[in-house]
């Protein structure tokens, strides 16, 4: 007897131990790819405080070469236009990520009812949009001419808003909510509006987490549809004010090459990078917040007992 308590023992030894070594490896490795995955964004920092000539001439590094702010000092040049423009991405970030969340969600609950007679026609035309649309002019011409929404923020709004993709993947993410809880809001008499806020809308944390994050990287990031939509440049999100003082800047340096005058003083790589920090670091910021909801299950306490 005592004999097998000491290989028992002996056992839970070596599966400590191995246990211990497995996750030093893992930490180590997940380490290594995390510091990997680390070094652009650090060299993109770097290089946004480094000189142009020295960006030139001797390339990136992880630490800044010839220190210097200047193309912070271009892009910073009328604080109150960078303020403006952050105010109208934020604007159109939130009100966007917010109702497409809601339109979004409200379709896959809908779609994933099994006793919705009309169900599997709806997913279809909802497909169908994916292998087939009206293209750019024709879109452009139904949010000029029709919705009249020249210079208007909600041509920005409007086309992010419900995105097909989104909707498949969170039909899934609905379609793993126990049928048992929204039976049993409707014999507590509960009608369907009330069960998907107070019931089925609770249990989505982690579908709602990873599309609104989709989704506001998506408003955040857009600038194509202020370039086609937008003439006031006080309308103008981040993304797009940063690619005009972009394009401003290279047809100066265009005009002073062509003038004969030597511009290699004028930041154009070190400003590209200026312009990603500064677009990139409220996104950077948010994810935090939002990366814990990827790992959990959508049912996780939902049924106890």
């Amino acid at each position: 007897m005592a004999a097998k308590e000491q290989v028992m023992e002996s056992r839970k030894v070596k599966m400590g131990t191995a246990a211990i070594v497995f996750n030093i490896i893992g930490y180590i490795l997940v380490g290594l790819v995390a510091i990997i995955c680390l070094l652009p964004f650090i060299m993109l920092i770097s290089g946004s405080f480094s000189s142009e000539q020295a960006i030139r001439f001797t390339g990136y590094g992880l630490l800044p070469k010839e220190f210097t702010l200047e193309a912070y000092r271009i892009v910073f040049k009328y604080p109150e236009k960078i303020a403006r423009a952050y105010g109208v991405s934020i604007f159109i970030t939130v009100t966007g990520t917010v109702l497409g969340l809601f339109i979004t969600t409200m379709a896959a609950y809908v779609i994933s009812r099994k006793d919705f007679k009309y169900r599997n026609v709806i997913s279809f035309f909802f497909y169908f949009t994916t292998l087939f649309n009206g293209g750019m002019v024709s879109t452009y011409i139904f949010y000029i001419q029709y919705l009249h929404l020249k210079d208007n923020l909600l041509a920005l709004i409007l086309p992010g808003m419900v995105n097909i993709f989104y909707l498949l993947i969170m039909r899934s993410f609905v379609a793993a909510v126990p049928i048992a809880l929204v039976e049993s809001a409707k014999i507590d008499g509960a009608g369907e509006f009330r069960t998907f806020l107070q019931i089925v809308l609770p249990l989505l944390k982690s579908g709602l987490a990873t599309i609104g994050l989709f989704m506001a990287l998506g408003y955040w990031n857009d600038w194509y549809n202020a370039m086609l939509y937008m003439n006031s440049s006080e309308k103008y999100p981040l993304q797009y004010m940063l690619y005009d003082l972009l394009q401003q800047t290279q047809a100066l340096a265009r005009i002073a090459s062509q003038a004969g005058i030597r511009v290699e003083s004028l930041p154009s790589n070190t400003l590209k990078l200026a312009m990603a920090v500064v677009a990139t670091g409220p996104i950077i910021l948010l994810y935090p917040f939002v990366q814990k909801y990827f790992v959990k299950g959508v049912t996780i306490g939902s049924v106890k007992g």
